[in-house]
Order: C-alpha cells, then structure tokens, then sequence
C-alpha cells in the first residue's frame, strides 16, 4: 500500500512516498523499516507506542493504535507535528 513520508524522515526513502505491506499497522511499519532501516524507531517510542510528535492516518482517519488493521488498498499518511516558540 502507498506510505506518504514527511520530509523530516525523507533522508531514510529518499522520497516521499513509499510502498509497504502489512495486516496491521505494526506489520506495516516493520515492513517499512525492513526496506528502509531505522525508520521504525523515528515514529515509534520505546513503549512500542507512536510517538507523542507524530501522527499517523489510515485513509484520512487518525490512527491511534498499532494494531489497527489495514487494507491492501489503504493510504497511510504519516505527519510530523511542528511545535516552536
């Protein structure tokens, strides 16, 4: 299925888009960090939650949990949230 990338983590595609398989959005995520290495751990915390900066969303809907099932026709887009002062 097609993965938008947020520039921040376009140093590990190279590109903005990626493709990746998997059942569930944690399966999805391996696969993407299989392909590109290290890419897991920039969206994904120690505590195998999403990290609090990021926000991950299945066919326009915000994806909460890691075991949220996926379908080979979905779009996940993962967005880097900005914050400053």
């Amino acid at each position: 299925m097609k993965v938008l990338i947020p520039s921040a983590l376009r140093s590990y595609t190279e590109r903005g888009e990626a493709e990746a398989s998997g059942a569930t959005l944690a399966a999805l995520l391996a696969d993407l960090d299989h392909q590109y290495t290290g890419i897991r751990f920039r969206i994904i915390d120690e505590q195998d939650r999403i990290r609090r900066h990021i926000r991950i969303f299945v066919n326009g809907e915000q994806a909460r949990e890691l075991s949220q099932p996926l379908a080979a026709a979905d779009e996940v887009v993962i967005v880097q949230a900005l914050s400053g002062g």
